[in-house]
């Protein structure tokens, strides 16, 4: 993808959408002379990144042909970040999610005007073949946020907002679950930059692209069952690992305990609330044992929509 479709992405979203704020975390900076910044992409609607890629995504595939419904099979974030996309551009939606999905990502999609439908565990295998079903039967419009080909522009958008403002950045740590975001991210960065850093956060009871990425092939592991459901894959893409293998330089992995740390420190030193997969990036950086910075150091806060349960654990703890 080359830096003009990014900017293309961008000036369409622009109309759209707010820009997300990128404010300095002066408790995160750990006693160094370089910023910690986060990119709050927890303000935007639906309170998630995820509407970018659906927004420009949809919006492209209606220009190429008709369509009349949009469908997508989601863990929470992806499918409201669709409902919104086809209530903003006129046509229907239908979300796929797991049976125990997220409370206040279920609601989102409800209040949006989508139709549900629930279908299996924690992680989307079940939902995913479901929705892949129902397209092939209705004719629908799947937005696989896996493997759209045009859906990265859109978080992509996020490092050139990153480094227009602030330019000297050298490393940015991206939260993991299907990689659209890190594998927009990370192209757009790196054609602006070619001394920034990118670094893959994943849960370690979802490890399936950091093993993969280190074995050089696509790694299934058997269970995916963590807090941070946006991080919940346990299937990885092959063209997916072979793109994160290119563009990546890290990926590291944090425990449930250290992302839980991660919402109460944000939420009571720098006044951000975040879920366990927007919290994973601060996390990471929380726990680089003492590393001292090599340079100015952005986290993406990727959404916002936390379970009361888990918040009143991160706070209560």
């Amino acid at each position: 993808m080359d830096r003009a479709r990014f900017a293309e992405a961008r000036e369409f979203l622009a109309g759209r959408l707010p820009e997300t704020r990128l404010i300095t975390a002066r408790s995160l900076a750990k006693n160094s002379k370089h910023k910690v910044y986060l990119k709050l992409e927890n303000e935007l609607p639906t309170g998630s990144f995820k509407v970018r890629g659906a927004l420009y995504a949809l919006h492209v595939n209606m220009l190429q042909r008709p369509v009349a419904e949009v469908i997508a099979s989601s863990t929470g974030n992806h499918g409201a970040a669709v409902a919104y996309a086809a209530k903003l551009l006129g046509v229907k939606a239908r979300i796929f999610l797991p049976e125990r999905s997220n409370p206040a990502k279920r609601g989102n999609i409800e209040r949006l005007g989508a139709a549900i439908v629930e279908k299996g565990a924690i992680d989307l295998a079940a939902a995913f073949e479901a929705a892949l079903q129902y397209a092939n039967e209705s004719g629908a419009f799947f937005l696989n946020d896996a493997d759209d080909p045009d859906l990265p522009a859109g978080p992509g958008t996020i490092a050139l907002e990153i480094l227009q403002n602030a330019p000297e950045v050298e490393a940015i740590y991206v939260p993991m679950g299907d990689t659209a975001l890190i594998r927009g991210v990370a192209e757009a960065a790196k054609q602006i930059s070619d001394k920034v850093r990118i670094v893959g956060v994943q849960s370690e009871r979802a490890p399936a692209y950091a093993l993969s990425f280190k074995a050089g092939y696509a790694v299934a592991t058997d269970r995916c069952d963590t807090i941070a459901d946006g991080l919940a894959t346990r299937t990885p893409n092959k063209a997916n690992v072979d793109a994160i293998r290119r563009l990546v330089d890290d990926i590291v992995l944090v425990s449930e305990a250290e992302m839980i740390r991660a919402i109460r420190r944000l939420a009571l030193d720098e006044e951000v609330i975040a879920e366990p997969a927007g919290a994973a990036a601060t996390a990471a950086h929380l726990e680089a044992k003492g590393e001292e910075m090599s340079g100015d150091v952005a986290l993406l806060v990727t959404g916002g929509n936390v379970s009361r349960e888990v918040l009143q654990a991160a706070i209560g703890s």
